[in-house]
């Protein structure tokens, strides 16, 4: 199964951001990260995901390990609902960043996720890269 850790990043909130993300088979390990000028913290933790799952394509399965309890909670429980209420919180406002989440479902709809939660910030060593990644290219848009 491929293996996935993602992270996003921003300089302010909202400010310069960055996605990234590792993806390994257990032989061979890819990286790849991108960012925007003016973003949020929870938009690049949903674009790493989303261009995770777009490069993954071919893959029916994946484990994705997150320290995104925003990304991961979505994904496995809000946004059932989200979707029941025309894209509204239980609250009945606009759920924030829904292009993002309906990108992100819809890339999710053709594979099997295993969702797996880390700590950042706690040495694991996939996590701290992705999150270095994520950090340098929010810095490269100040």
């Amino acid at each position: 199964m491929l293996k996935i850790w993602t992270d996003g990043s921003c300089l302010g909130n909202p400010g310069p951001g960055g996605w990234a993300f590792l993806a390994t088979d257990g032989t061979n390990i890819a990286e790849r990260c991108g960012g925007e000028k003016d973003t949020t913290n929870n938009r690049m933790e949903l674009m790493a995901v989303l261009r995770a799952l777009t490069a993954a394509r071919r893959h029916s399965a994946v484990e994705i390990h997150t320290d995104s309890q925003y990304v991961k909670n979505g994904m496995t429980s809000w946004v059932k609902n989200w979707k029941r209420n025309n894209w509204r919180t239980a609250d009945k406002k606009p759920v924030k960043n829904q292009d993002l989440w309906m990108a992100l479902d819809a890339a999710a709809a053709s594979t099997e996720i295993h969702w797996v939660w880390v700590r950042g910030h706690a040495g694991e060593e996939f996590n701290e890269r992705v999150d270095e990644l994520a950090r340098t290219a929010a810095t490269a848009l100040k």
